[in-house]
């Protein structure tokens, strides 16, 4: 093998490992777009997690709050 024909070989695998670097990247900036976009739908959904268990709590008050009424009217 000649030294033009290693060089011409060693630009071939350099072409290719720049194609392979270049998908990679690509590939790592969906990646990161989609767990960005993931972080923010879970934290969406945290946040309505949150106001649906303040809303529970709220219910629940308001049922202890009838359970002792109705216990007082009972009781009399």
């Amino acid at each position: 093998m000649t030294i033009d024909e290693r060089l011409e070989k060693l630009a071939e695998r350099h072409e290719a490992l720049t194609q392979t670097v270049e998908l990679m990247i690509a590939e790592n900036r969906e990646t990161a777009a989609a767990n960005r976009e993931r972080d923010r739908r879970m934290l969406e959904g945290d946040r309505r997690m949150g106001e649906v268990m303040e809303g529970i709590a709220r219910l629940l008050h308001i049922a202890e709050i009838h359970e002792h009424r109705i216990e007082r009217l009972e009781n009399n």
